[in-house]
Order: structure tokens, then C-alpha cells, then sequence
């Protein structure tokens, strides 16, 4: 057995998973989880570049991560950094600074590899699975959508929508005016459009990830704190988003925060479920089947098939 940290730093937040990966049963058992949101996206739209701020978000919680890491005495600390850090022409002032503050070394990940990375993980664990099935993540800077079964991806894209990324592309203000929302519709629409068509064959068996799907899940059940065993699995409905969607658009940033969205979330929620919305109309899904794993389960899931291997 060996017991693993893994990091997936996005563009809005950076998670942690600390499992202990059991070879021959082909088993990852979670030890310990941490979410904190860094926004590490913020402007790099626009600008290109990580911030100083952004930085030290990330810096921070890097060494807070070390520290759960060491504490719990993983062999190993394997990090990912997605969206943010490939678009971010200092990415490599970035990975270094992280790596003399805290000895963590981040890897750079393409979008094809997010995109396999977190289906796998997404459903790390699960029995009886449809074949076949689709995973969609709606990160801070990009959107993955994956089709496959267990032994293999058939379809698979990135497409550079997400929260953060048209948030601060589209909504100057929240609520947004009427011609912003609907700019940002028929923007979303046309990358979305034009991707959509082999995906089809797995509308009726597609998971979802990620804060904002977790998010989503959280609100639509009446909760006003993220609870892991009401959101795992859950199957979200076209219709809850829908509803959720029009009132979120007609809301302002305190009374998203009152409907108990974390504050590092609540300004980009809104752009995060016209995203979904948006996918899920095009594509004709009834209902989607929330995951709280992800990117960071699809690296434990790759070290745990390394093992296996050697």
C-alpha cells in the first residue's frame, strides 16, 4: 500500500486528495480532502499572466498542502495545474516559485490530458457503469467533455469556457444586464455547438464535476452547506438548473452568498450554470449524475495503475 497526495490546481481552486492506493485490490482510499479557493485565473484572460497576488494565494496554500502531506506522511505529493497555468505566459516563474517554497514540483497539463484524467477519476471506484458514458467539468478557465467506457476514451475535448474565464469576459456587474447574458449565451452556444455532435451516443448516461456542478447540486437540494454524501451522485435534473439559472440571473453577489455559495464561488456561479445549462440543452441530457472526484482522483488513479504495473 502507499499512501499519495494529490494536487489539482485550477483556475479557481486547488484540491487536495490524500489516499493510501492498494495494488492488488486496484483500490484508492481517500484519508483526507482540502478545497481552497486561490483564483489563480484571475485576469489571465485578459492579461496573460499570474498575478503577484494570485501567486501568493497559490503559495499559501501550497504550503498549507506540504504541511497536511507531511503530517500525514504521504511518500509522494504528485500536482497538476490546468487551465490557468497553460494559458499563463509566467507559468514557469510560477512552477518554480512553488517549487522553492514548498519542494512541490506542479506539472503542466495539457487539455486532452485533463479531460482523461479527470473521466477517470470522476468514476473511480463506482460499479455497474453504462457504456457508454460521458464526463463533463466545467472548470475556472475550461470545459472537458470525455466519452468512453472503462477500457478506453472514444471522444474527447477542452474547450476554453469556464467561470472565471467568461465571467470576466461577459459580467462587469451581477446581475448581468439582459444583452451581457445573452452574449454570453450565444458565445457559449457556439463553442459548445461546435463540438457537441460524438458526444451523443452518451447523453443519457453523463457525469459531471467539479465546484460548479457540486455547487449546483448543493443549492438545488436546499442546502445551505456542502455535504459530500448529499452531493455524490446525485442526479441533477435539466430542470433544477434551469430553474436555478433564472434565478441566479436575476440576483445580486449578496444574495447568491445567502443562497450558501462560498463567497471565492459566488461571483462565477452564474456563468458556471448557463455553461451547464447551455451543454445540456444542446445536447438533449434529462439529467446529469454529480461526482465530487475529479482531476485529483485521476492522478491517484494513474499512480495506482503505475504501481500495478511495476
Amino acid at each position: 500500500m502507499k499512501r499519495v497526495s494529490c494536487i489539482d490546481i485550477g483556475t479557481n481552486t486547488a484540491l487536495l486528495l490524500i489516499a493510501d492506493l492498494e495494488p492488488e485490490s486496484g483500490t484508492i482510499i481517500p484519508v483526507l480532502h482540502r478545497q481552497a479557493i486561490v483564483r489563480l485565473g484571475e485576469g489571465v484572460d485578459e492579461r496573460k499572466v499570474i498575478g503577484s497576488a494570485a501567486i501568493s494565494r497559490l503559495l499559501a496554500c501550497m504550503r498549507e498542502y506540504r504541511h497536511l502531506s507531511d503530517e500525514s506522511r504521504a511518500a509522494s505529493i504528485i500536482a497538476g495545474g490546468t487551465s490557468a497555468l497553460r494559458d499563463a505566459a509566467n507559468r514557469e516563474e510560477v512552477i518554480d516559485a512553488v517549487f522553492r517554497e514548498t519542494g512541490i514540483s506542479v506539472a503542466g497539463i495539457s487539455g486532452a490530458e485533463e479531460a482523461e484524467l479527470t473521466f477517470f477519476g470522476a468514476v473511480a471506484g463506482l460499479n455497474d457503469l453504462p457504456e457508454p458514458f460521458a464526463v463533463i467539468d466545467i472548470g475556472g478557465g475550461s470545459t472537458e467533455i470525455c466519452m468512453g467506457t472503462l477500457a478506453g476514451i472514444s471522444a474527447s475535448v477542452s474547450m476554453d469556457i469556464g467561470s472565471v474565464r467568461l465571467s470576466e469576459r461577459f459580467f462587469s456587474s451581477l446581475p448581468p444586464s439582459r444583452e451581457a447574458f445573452e452574449a454570453a449565451r450565444i458565445a457559449i452556444d457556439q463553442v459548445v455547438a461546435a463540438h457537441i455532435i460524438p458526444f451523443f451516443p452518451a447523453r443519457e448516461s453523463v457525469f459531471g464535476v467539479a465546484g460548479t456542478l457540486t455547487t449546483i447540486a448543493q443549492v438545488s437540494q436546499g442546502l445551505k452547506h456542502f455535504e459530500a454524501s448529499k452531493v455524490q451522485n446525485y442526479r441533477l435534473r435539466y430542470h433544477e438548473v434551469s430553474t436555478l439559472l433564472e434565478t441566479l440571473k436575476k440576483s445580486r453577489l449578496e444574495e447568491i452568498v445567502a443562497m450558501g455559495i462560498p463567497e471565492g464561488r459566488a461571483d462565477v456561479i452564474t456563468m458556471g450554470t448557463l455553461i451547464l445549462h447551455q451543454f445540456m440543452r444542446l445536447l438533449g441530457v434529462k439529467a446529469i449524475r454529480v461526482s465530487i472526484q475529479g482531476l485529483r482522483f485521476g492522478l491517484a488513479v494513474k499512480e495506482l495503475h503505475q504501481l500495478r504495473q511495476a
